[in-house]
């Protein structure tokens, strides 16, 4: 792959995705990609650039940014959040939402699911305290072939091993085979949905929690900004904000202001002024995850 290359795909996947890369990933690309230029029977890599110079390959294009922006998740993924969900977050909403009695959550990043069913167990381990309320959690990301596995439920041994302890194993997935299955309740708890964070997401309607972690790493400054805006604007003024243990919203916006002692939790800042900033822009492509 030339410099020239290289740069075109960096270009291609910052209008398409977000996806920021940078100088030194030429080997990530190569990783990713070269199975993809293999699948569609291209010969290299400038090959699959080519095409998707030309512009007249749709379903190559989704490939590569699909490749490109799918990460690992794994179950109770850094412990904290879900922490701050059973001690502050659930707690406080069974307090302000003692009327409608409905939650609804949207995982902003869900990738393969383990997220979106690590809450939807948290869920179900308090059921005594939510018994009458009604919850609702969204899953969305860039990726149909992590939302199929995310629908699915199904997961290998490695993969439930990492950060699920053996009891919760036991207690809400059937073994299938070599493979582990989230059972038909919590499978029921959970929506999917393919969207991309650089499109509207009015639509979504509102949420109490928003689940945001480990994908605005991949944004510049602007786009963060931009997204962060628009997720303000899907929350209620209670509502939480959940972000990765590397992320911030310092320096990106006001609209948003820490949860004193409580790493990664956020909420709305009334007291600031919130614009949306540029409108979303829109492409063929629908989704970005972690």
């Amino acid at each position: 792959m030339t410099p020239g290359e290289f740069e075109f795909l960096k270009k291609f996947l910052k209008e398409r995705s977000g996806l920021v890369l940078s100088n030194d990933k030429q080997y990530l690309v190569e990783s990713r990609l070269l199975p993809i230029a293999r699948s569609s029977k291209l010969e290299t890599l400038s090959a699959v650039i080519g095409v998707l110079q030309k512009g007249t390959n749709k379903a190559l294009e989704t490939d590569v940014v699909e490749a490109m922006t799918t990460n690992e998740s794994f179950f109770f993924r850094d412990k904290t959040p879900f922490e701050h969900f059973n001690d502050t977050m659930l707690p406080g909403l069974l307090e302000r939402r003692a009327k409608t009695r409905l939650i609804k959550i949207w995982c902003a990043a869900a990738s393969t699911g383990q997220e979106p069913y690590s809450l939807a167990i948290c869920l179900k381990e308090a059921q005594a305290r939510i018994a009458g309320w009604r919850t609702r959690i969204l899953g969305t990301d860039l990726s149909n072939e992590v939302l199929d596995k995310a629908k699915a439920g199904l997961y290998s041994q490695f993969e439930v091993q990492r950060g699920l302890p053996i009891q919760m194993l036991l207690k809400y997935f059937d073994q299938k085979g070599d493979l582990w299955q989230i059972n038909a309740g919590l499978r029921a708890m959970v929506e999917w949905k393919k969207l991309n964070l650089l499109d509207s997401f009015s639509h979504l309607g509102e949420f109490d929690i928003v689940f945001c972690r480990n994908v605005l790493i991949y944004f510049d400054q602007q786009t963060k900004t931009e997204i962060l805006a628009r997720v303000a604007k899907s929350l209620p003024e209670d509502g939480y904000l959940v972000l990765g243990a590397a992320e911030t919203v310092v320096g990106l916006t006001d609209a948003f202001k820490p949860v004193p002692g409580k790493r990664g939790l956020f909420q709305r800042n009334v007291a600031a002024k919130t614009t949306a900033g540029p409108a979303p822009r829109t492409f063929a492509t629908a989704g970005l995850q972690r």
